[in-house]
C-alpha cells in the first residue's frame, strides 16, 4: 500500500505556501477531483498562479508566473478552458477583447469594471454582484424554458477612467 506522505505527490511541492492558499489549492483539488479530473502538476502549478493573483490575468501572464516552466503554453490553454467549464475560473475581458482569467473559489458571483484603456477599475459590491446575477439566472431559466440549450452569458462593465467620481463626490451626489 502507498502511504499518503510519499514525497512525489503532486500536493508536497507546496506544502510550504501559506494556509489560505494551502486550503484554496484543497479546495480546487477537490472540485476537480469531484468532475473526475485527475490532480496534475501542471494543474496544481496552474492553480496555485491563479490563487495568488489579486486580478484576472491573460494566460500569457499566467503561463510567466509558473516557476520553473511547470507546463507549457498550450497545457496552459487547455487546463484553464477545462477550469472554466468546471466552473472554477471566470474568463473576463478588456475593452479590446482580451481574455483574463481569476480563480471562482465560491459561489459568490464576481464582476468586474473595466476602464476602456485596458485596466480593471474595480470589483462591482457584492449586493450588486448578488442582484445581477440573481436576473442572470432568471434569464437563463427562461431561455432554456423555451427551448434554447447551453446557455452562457458573460455581464461585463466599460467605463472611461476619466469619468469615475471619487467615493466622497459621489456620496454628495
Amino acid at each position: 500500500m502507498i502511504s499518503s506522505t510519499q514525497t512525489n505527490h503532486p500536493l508536497n511541492s507546496f506544502a510550504s505556501s501559506s494556509q489560505s492558499v494551502g486550503s484554496a489549492l484543497e479546495h480546487a483539488c477537490s472540485r476537480l477531483k469531484s468532475a473526475g479530473l485527475r490532480i496534475t502538476q501542471p494543474r496544481i502549478a496552474i492553480l496555485t498562479a491563479l490563487i495568488n493573483r489579486t486580478e484576472p490575468a491573460t494566460i500569457e501572464q499566467i503561463h510567466l508566473d509558473l516557476k520553473d516552466s511547470a507546463c507549457d503554453l498550450v497545457t496552459v490553454y487547455r487546463c484553464l478552458a477545462a477550469f472554466e467549464d468546471l466552473g472554477l475560473v471566470r474568463r473576463c475581458f478588456f475593452h479590446n477583447g482580451t481574455s483574463l482569467y481569476q480563480i471562482q473559489l465560491s459561489d459568490e458571483p464576481v464582476y468586474h469594471v473595466v476602464s476602456k484603456e485596458g485596466s480593471i477599475l474595480e470589483t462591482l459590491p457584492a449586493e450588486l454582484a448578488k442582484e445581477l446575477s440573481a436576473v442572470i439566472v432568471k434569464i437563463e431559466a427562461d431561455l432554456k424554458a423555451r427551448g434554447y440549450a447551453d446557455v452562457t452569458n458573460m455581464a461585463a462593465f466599460f467605463a472611461t477612467a476619466s469619468a469615475r467620481q471619487p467615493a466622497a463626490v459621489a456620496e454628495k451626489a
